[in-house]
Formats: structure tokens, C-alpha cells, sequence
């Protein structure tokens, strides 16, 4: 008994020996000074005004049309004011329907770079803990406060945001997220 009583002692101080090193990130705060983040934000906002000139360059024919039945509407049978007004009618919601594709497209594109600099962030933290010796890395921010207290000595944020944007190369999130996904193990 009283070797096992030892024995049980010896694993238990072994085992407190092993050191759990955590540490924890403000996640908007990654998110908001990454340089992807940066520069997926830019390249929406493009996208979104290129949209917005090219739905802009569509409306104007109809706008035209629209002043010119105005114009013209007074010498219009009742007939042909009611067709007239149901094709303008019928290129307006074509029109809306095209701006709301097209709301939609960028919104799916922006969840989509989203997806992919979080997944590039994930990964990255992945390798820093590793190459830093922490079993955990914690991610807190206003909105979720899954982090109620921490040590300040223990938010590696700035030191997170300086290695990450200093491995960040535009265009690479897919790359570090392919290979990441190359390091997995299969089971």
C-alpha cells in the first residue's frame, strides 16, 4: 500500500510538472489590424463601387425613358399611357432585382474573404502557440467576453498582430489555409 502510496505520489508530481503556458487575443483587435483584413476590405469596398457605377450605368437609360414618358405622356392615348407605364414598370423591377443579386453577390464574396482570414488567423495561431509553448490561446472581444479577466501579461494581441502581419503576403490566406489543411492528421 505504501508503495503504491508512493508510486501514486511520483505520477502526481510528474503530471504538475507539465506546465500549461495560455494566453489570450482580443479577436476584433487581430481582425481590425491584420493586414488582410486591411486589404480584403479595400478590394469589397472596389468591388462593391464597381457594382454600384455598373448598376448605375443601367438605371440611366431607364431614368431617360422614365422623363421622356413624362414629357410625352399628355399626348398619349389612355392605352398606350397604361402599356408604356407597364414597361417601365416591368425595367425597374428588373433593375431591383439585378441591384439585389448584386447586394447579394458581394455579401457572399465578403463572408467569403471573411471565412478565409479567419481560417489564415486560426492557423497562424495554431503555429505561434506551437512555436511559443502554449497549450491555449484564448480569443475574447466585446461582443463575446469569453475572457471576463485575464493578467495583461498574458494578452499576447500586439505580439500576435506584429508576427501576423509580418508573415502576411496579399493573396496567401488560401495557400496557408491549404496548408494547414496539409498538416492535419487523417483519422
Amino acid at each position: 500500500m505504501k508503495k503504491l502510496l508512493v508510486v501514486f505520489s511520483v505520477f502526481l508530481l510528474l503530471a504538475s510538472c507539465n506546465e500549461v503556458k495560455i494566453a489570450y487575443i482580443d479577436v476584433e483587435e487581430v481582425i481590425k489590424e491584420y493586414e488582410g483584413s486591411k486589404d480584403a476590405e479595400k478590394e469589397m469596398k472596389a468591388e462593391s463601387e464597381k457594382m454600384a457605377a455598373e448598376l448605375d450605368q443601367l438605371a440611366l437609360p431607364f431614368q431617360q425613358k422614365v422623363q421622356e414618358y413624362q414629357k410625352n405622356s399628355q399626348n398619349l392615348s389612355d392605352k398606350a399611357k397604361r402599356e408604356q407605364e407597364q414597361i417601365l414598370m416591368q425595367e425597374q423591377q428588373m433593375i431591383q432585382q439585378r441591384q439585389q443579386m448584386a447586394q447579394q453577390q458581394v455579401q457572399v464574396e465578403g463572408q467569403k474573404k471573411m471565412d478565409e482570414i479567419n481560417e489564415a488567423i486560426e492557423s497562424f495561431l495554431s503555429d505561434y502557440a506551437k512555436t511559443n509553448g502554449y497549450s491555449y490561446i484564448l480569443g475574447t472581444s466585446n461582443q463575446t467576453k469569453s475572457v471576463y479577466y485575464g493578467d495583461e501579461s498574458l494578452n499576447v494581441t500586439e505580439a500576435v498582430i506584429t508576427a501576423l502581419n509580418e508573415n502576411y503576403q496579399p493573396g496567401n490566406e488560401k495557400e496557408i489555409i491549404e496548408e494547414a489543411k496539409k498538416e492535419e492528421p487523417v483519422n
